[in-house]
């Protein structure tokens, strides 16, 4: 009897069970190969994010509903949504696409019997600011538009193990194609963060290693946890490193060779065998759009400790202390949108909760340069955030700010789960005019 079971070759597409919830889903066939007599085809879901992308087998696949042709599309503008970076391009399918953002509620007067327990006008915020426009973001050397090749679209590294934790990467990284291609781990020491082959490599290395702190200035400590500033220039072997570290778990391309121009902030949790790396951002020496961050990570093992908006924290910090108003590069992560959108979104609601009415009785009133000015946050990532939260409204000619008490019951919710923060009275660095500096 023949074989009717259809070939599956790359750009095929076809419905695939997930794993985590047992449902089918369309995906596309990047990779395929045989191990141990089986067929492996690595895919892609449609509208997922590629952290997601695995290795499945032909009883994971309904072969019955088989693309063997692949579909013609267009490609998708490139185009940027409350400064999130573009997803992989949409398909013609039959699958739910994700949504954006929710669309700004605009009226003329609030709706009958609601609860405005605080109103705060916004005198300085005219109709023009009233939706930021979103450019096409500069490029720089920390951050790259993102195209998919056949190379990176699929992830290279199986494990790696730092520490204590091993850990499934996300993404591709350019370590060597010899130790990708032909080792199950990749041991990585935590201090140093050189990336070595075998166990008994690390430990030969760990025997002789004299570090046990990144390479670079304490700028902060409080309690169990340190900041350290690493210049790019002078640490280059640690800075590469951990670029190509962050990189299989960053999706933009992370430029790890040229790290001349950038300052990594690494912060770490300290206990009697040295400093262990948690976190980290970068920002350009330099930066002709006001970043205060280029790239930012939290490792997966130390996610969900509110370690994401402790780095961000701190990255306004340093930007009071220069006095500048910041934002971080664009387009985001997918991640990363959520972790600033939850950061400035907590920070603004909390400035305006506790606003004191005028002396005269007279609800309060601030304008939008004076929220910029005390938060660091640049203005349209203000306008961008009250938008987000639906509180910004039109009443008599002027935009005013509407809280209700849920609102103030949320947000008294998640500034009590946020039981790190940033202690400024900690904090000893001074900021450096790079400018006036023939070289880095």
């Amino acid at each position: 009897m023949a074989n009717d079971k259809p070939e599956i070759a790359e750009g095929h597409r076809v419905p695939v069970k997930l794993k985590s919830t047992g449902e089918w889903h369309w995906a596309e066939v990047l990779s395929t190969r045989e191990l141990d007599g089986t067929n492996l085809y690595y895919v892609h879901f449609d509208d997922f994010n590629k952290r997601l992308d695995e290795w499945v087998q032909e009883d994971q696949m309904d072969l019955a509903q088989l693309e063997t042709a692949k579909k013609e599309t267009k490609p998708a503008p490139f185009k940027l949504l409350n400064g999130s970076r573009p997803s992989s391009p949409e398909r013609d399918v039959a699958t739910p696409h994700l949504k954006g953002a929710p669309q700004v509620r605009k009226r003329k007067t609030p709706a009958p019997g609601e609860e405005c327990p605080v109103s705060i006008l916004f005198p300085n915020v005219s109709d023009s600011q009233d939706v930021p426009d979103q450019k096409i973001p500069r490029q720089t050397g920390s951050m790259v538009a993102h195209h998919d090749d056949i190379v990176t679209r699929m992830k290279n590294i199986n494990m790696i193990e730092l520490g204590r934790y091993r850990v499934k990467p996300w993404y591709f990284s350019p370590y060597p194609q010899e130790m990708a291609a032909s080792l199950s781990v990749i041991f990585i020491c935590e201090f140093c963060l050189k990336y070595m082959k075998s166990r008994k490599c690390l430990e030969r290395h760990l025997a002789k290693c004299p570090l046990n702190h990144p390479p670079g200035n304490e700028i902060y400590r409080k309690g169990n946890i340190s900041f350290f500033e690493i210049d790019g220039r002078k640490n280059k072997a640690y800075a590469q490193n951990l670029c190509l570290f962050a990189k299989l778990f960053l999706d933009h391309k992370t430029l790890y060779y040229d790290t001349d121009p950038f300052l990594f902030y690494v912060m770490c949790e300290l206990d009697s065998s040295g400093y262990h790396i948690q976190g980290y951002f970068s920002k350009e020496k330099e930066s002709s759009e006001d970043y205060n961050v280029a790239c930012i990570l939290t490792l997966p093992p130390h996610q969900r400790k509110g370690y994401g908006k402790l780095l961000i924290e701190f990255s306004y910090e340093l930007s009071k202390i220069e006095g500048k108003t910041g934002s971080p590069e664009k387009p985001l992560s997918d991640l990363g949108l959520l972790s600033y959108r939850s950061y400035w979104s907590q920070t603004l609601l909390d400035i305006l909760i506790h606003l004191k009415p005028q002396e005269n009785g007279e609800k309060p009133t601030i304008n939008i340069n004076e929220i910029s000015e005390m938060t660091s946050i640049k203005k349209e990532d203000v306008i961008s955030t009250l938008q987000h939260l639906q509180l910004i409204n039109y009443y008599k000619g002027q935009y005013i700010i509407t809280i209700t008490s849920e609102a103030m019951e949320t947000q008294d919710k998640a500034m009590a789960k946020r039981k790190v923060r940033i202690d400024p009275k900690c904090l000893h660095w001074q900021p450096k005019d790079w400018s006036k500096r023939g070289k880095w």
